[in-house]
């Protein structure tokens, strides 16, 4: 078999020779979405700490991190038969071009033919929207209580 020649191709195959039961890494074999959403946490952080420093080259490696994290997760759900990467990515690609949910506006109002009005209605919708879900989605206690949350409130 050829190794793959995406970069994110050869992503994946990594992760899953990593998360390979038979022939994979111990440690990697073991995490679950629990024990991995620290560490998540800490590279979305590490982005943001980046991104502050205005570090183009730690926000590509950060960047390059987060995403192992996505691919991560990504895996053991494919594993569990939940779903896939390409799930994950089809997901945002689709609420990202949807006429109804995008909240990138810019993507779909072009192509819509929608006037001012409607397109200034339906924004104050969606914005809505995104803050009622925001307003429901709290961290849990074991991840609000880590150091990781000492962290956050440092940056």
């Amino acid at each position: 078999m050829s190794e793959p020649t995406r970069p994110i191709d050869r992503l994946l195959a990594i992760m899953a020779r990593l998360r390979d039961p038979e022939r994979g890494c111990p440690w990697d074999i073991e995490q679950n979405f629990a024990t991995i959403a620290p560490y998540t946490i800490e590279e979305a952080y590490e982005v943001a700490d980046a991104i502050e420093r205005g570090d183009t080259a730690a926000l590509k490696d950060e960047l390059g991190d987060l995403l192992l994290q996505v691919a991560f997760h990504a895996r053991m759900a494919e594993q569990a038969g939940l779903f896939g990467f390409d799930d994950v990515a089809a997901g945002i690609a689709d609420k990202m071009s949807s006429p109804i949910s995008s909240s990138n506006l810019s993507i779909t109002e072009s192509a819509s033919g929608q006037s001012k009005p409607i397109r200034a209605a339906r924004r104050e919708i969606l914005a809505a929207r995104s803050k009622a879900g925001r307003a429901r989605a709290t961290p849990s206690r074991t991840l609000a209580a880590s150091p990781l949350a000492a962290l956050s409130a440092a940056l």
